[in-house]
């Protein structure tokens, strides 16, 4: 009798483990739906690729309008298109990029190299572009945690890879660098998938929303 006992309850045990299993189809499961929530908590209105070219390659940041990229299904908003010009079929170019990160399951914001009250070392990504396509690898980045406190280099802490959703908005804005008072540098705001985010988005299956400005080293 105690033997069965045991047996049922080692049953038991291994059917708890297994209910508290996540496969990827759940992680994936859990991503939609927290990416459908923030959506929604943010009052962002969503609008097709046809109506973004429609509209002139623009987003209404009034209405809080975000663009749902499906090659990639990357989210994004246009605040600024930015000064100077594209980046050319061909060229090769260094760009500095401050941004602000929030895990959008977790509900954190990670890190930040855009402290308001402090002047921080940008990111700095070589970025290529090849018959519209887009590639890049960091050379500089110095990020620090969202309270101020120092969070590593994003070179070592996410690899040196780019974040391939970082790169969705490299057509559509300009990247270069203030000449006069009037201009501004390019601002985007994303949501971005974990298979299009960095190394530790594509391992936990998580989602980040995030804020970038993109503007051509001096």
């Amino acid at each position: 009798m105690k033997k069965l006992l045991l047996i049922c309850l080692a049953a038991i045990a291994v059917l708890s483990s297994c209910n508290d299993y996540e496969t990827y189809g759940d992680k994936k499961e859990k991503e939609r739906n927290a990416i459908s929530k923030f959506i929604s908590d943010s009052s962002i209105v969503v609008i097709s690729e046809d109506q973004f070219v429609t509209q002139g390659y623009v987003t209404n940041v009034d209405r809080n309008e975000f663009v749902k990229l499906n090659k990639s299904g990357v989210y994004m908003q246009i605040v600024r298109v930015g000064c100077g010009e594209k980046l050319k079929d061909g060229e090769t170019a260094n760009l500095c990029c401050r941004f602000e990160e929030f895990n959008i399951i977790k509900e954190t914001y990670p890190c930040s190299n855009n402290s308001t009250y402090k002047a921080e070392i940008p990111d700095v990504m070589r970025v290529s572009c090849s018959g519209g396509t887009f590639s890049a690898s960091y050379t500089n980045s110095a990020c620090i945690e969202f309270d101020g406190s120092k969070y590593g280099n994003m070179c070592y802490t996410y690899g040196a890879s780019v974040p391939a959703g970082w790169l969705a908005p490299l057509s559509y804005i300009k990247v270069g660098r203030p000449q006069s008072i009037d201009d501004d540098i390019a601002k985007v705001r994303l949501i971005v998938p974990h298979s299009q985010g960095h190394t530790i988005a594509a391992q936990d299956v998580e989602p980040y929303y995030y804020e970038v400005t993109y503007q051509k080293e001096a």
